[in-house]
């Protein structure tokens, strides 16, 4: 993975709540996954597909994605990843993980959090 604003610890333990969530949402291909990170954190956070691949290689052997290969329309065959049931159950444990440290270093910061997060991620 790189970064432009992240440190590289932080980059690699995000990596899997991150990928979870977004093939939470829908399937997807690495480009396309790299865009919406890059979308998502308003550039802050850029992937290269040569550090990406083998991280979704790695989730999908731990089970917790699977992959399929399917044709655009033009033709060309393309390697889509979703999340599988697992994974859904394990996005779950990461989420909830991922609560409490940000609200443990907003405690600590003397930062007053935010709207209330109800389930789902909704407020």
């Amino acid at each position: 993975m790189q970064t432009s604003m992240y440190s590289k610890e932080l980059v690699g333990a995000s990596v899997r709540p991150i990928l979870l969530t977004i093939l939470s949402k829908e399937e997807s291909y690495g480009y396309e996954i790299i865009q919406k990170v890059k979308g998502y954190s308003l550039g802050k956070l850029v992937w290269k597909d040569g550090s990406l691949y083998p991280v979704l290689h790695k989730m999908e052997d731990e089970g917790v994605i699977e992959s399929f290969w399917s044709e655009t329309d033009s033709g060309r065959r393309r390697k889509y990843y979703r999340i599988s049931a697992l994974g859904k159950s394990q996005l779950e444990v990461e989420k909830s993980q991922w609560i409490d440290v940000n609200a443990l270093l907003m405690r600590l910061w003397g930062i007053q959090p935010g709207p209330a997060v109800v389930s789902g991620g909704r407020s």
